[in-house]
């Protein structure tokens, strides 16, 4: 299959093995077979460089923020440093950066402080599309009073219905809250269109770019969008979620925090002592996406040309790999894909699919794959609107398989292989 868009010589200028080589646990063997991490939408795996980073900050700056010692002082130097490397990666300035529990515990906090200027009868546009961690902290001010609306998909490619958008878009609608990208069917929303749309209604934009992380470059300034929340360990990092908020907001919205909490943005939207450690392995996961940009292009000067750099060769090489699963898929009796499959259209999809092989039970085509060292995930992945609406979620679900720049054609090809064999029982 022949991808159009494909530049070849950017995918081969994604050096695999120099990649492949960063991440320890790419030498897991499972029965005697190596292991084919297929479940980075759930988590990537982390490059040697997060660990040391991590393991370095216990070692000589394991203190609190603020103190007039050593170890403090070198805390808020971390602190000052990975801000400074999120804001590279969002394209924004350091004090848009917030630094989180996780994606949903953030959301939560942003919803439940836009929500404190809410009022009965006021909107807000949520999607059948989205994770529940982009659903359920909005829905939860009906009991305000708030009115939630729901868009719906097109159900034969999973692409959010922009007609039934913006025929509920209103002058009510406060916030339309959205996906990046699918963590389930991988579809690619236009939120750069969305975002238009719903300022122009006068709505803000919260959007949720937890998938789209790995696989795509993010730039908040070209989007303006007025919230985008993601988890750096979907993109190669430790365990922690990071928000962008337009400085406006981050001021003019009251977060429920501590009294002695700072009010200056954007330390009074990080309640409690924060995970310092992992903080330091955030700075140091976009510090690794940068050097895959250098590696590839030893022109770049700034870290954010070095991740411009690094996505145009992943998006390729992923794209690449997609196709070929896509077109593998196809051939096989029984399977079927819910999502984009057209290759014309890839660029409105990252590397992440869904399927179901018949009436086979997804967790039972996962255990299968699990024994040969090939690992996926099965069920509703927390997208469960859209499990219910595909009619799949009283059958167990999909079987969800992620790719990204670590994974191989050669773990495609063993994939295609173990479910031909799955398929022939």
């Amino acid at each position: 299959m022949s991808t159009p868009g494909l530049d070849r010589a950017v995918v081969n200028a994604l050096d695999i093995a120099w990649v492949r080589a960063q991440f320890p646990s790419l030498q897991t063997q499972v029965n005697g077979q190596p292991a084919a991490f297929l479940d980075g939408p759930a988590g990537t795996q982390v490059p040697t460089q997060v660990m040391h980073a991590i393991q370095n900050y216990l070692m000589s700056a394991n203190a609190n923020t603020c103190g007039v010692f050593l170890t403090s002082r070198r805390t808020d130097e971390m602190l000052s440093a990975s801000r400074a490397a999120m804001a590279d990666f969002f394209h924004c300035d350091r004090d848009e950066v917030v630094f989180g529990q996780n994606m949903t515990t953030i959301t939560f906090s942003i919803s439940r402080a836009i929500g404190r200027e809410l009022n009965a009868g006021d909107e807000i546009l949520l999607t059948t599309l989205d994770h529940d961690a982009n659903f359920s902290p909005w829905k939860a001010l009906e009991e305000k009073g708030v009115v939630i609306r729901q868009v719906d998909i097109c159900e034969e490619d999973c692409t959010l219905n922009l007609d039934d958008l913006k025929s509920k878009l209103n002058e009510k609608t406060k916030l339309v809250a959205v996906g990046y990208a699918s963590n389930a069917v991988g579809t690619i929303n236009p939120v750069a269109e969305i975002t238009r749309l719903a300022h122009a209604a006068g709505a803000l934009v919260y959007i949720d770019a937890v998938h789209y992380a790995p696989h795509g470059l993010i730039d908040v300034k070209t989007l303006d969008c007025d919230f985008l929340v993601c988890s750096p360990y979907k993109f190669f990092g430790p365990h922690m979620g990071t928000l962008y908020g337009k400085r406006k907001y981050l001021q003019g919205f009251r977060p429920y925090k501590v009294r002695p909490c700072t009010d200056q943005v954007p330390e009074r939207w990080e309640t409690g002592t924060q995970v310092h450690e992992l903080i330091a392995g955030i700075g140091a996961a976009v510090e690794y996406i940068a050097a895959v940009g250098r590696h590839t292009d030893p022109s770049v000067t700034t870290r954010r040309e070095a991740l411009a750099a690094a996505y145009r060769a992943t998006v390729a090489y992923e794209r690449r790999l997609i196709s070929r699963l896509i077109e593998g898929l196809q051939a096989i009796p029984g399977a079927h894909i819910y999502g984009i499959t057209d290759p014309r259209r890839f660029e409105e999809r990252c590397s992440t699919l869904s399927l179901r092989i018949g009436n086979h039970n997804p967790a039972t085509i996962a255990a299968f794959l699990a024994e040969r060292g090939i690992f996926t995930w099965d069920g509703n992945y927390y997208a469960l609107n859209l499990s219910e609406r595909l009619g799949v979620e009283s059958q167990g679900g999909l079987l969800r398989i992620g790719l990204v720049h670590y994974n191989t054609l050669e773990e495609v090809e063993r994939l295609l292989a173990a479910l031909r064999e799955f398929a022939a029982r």
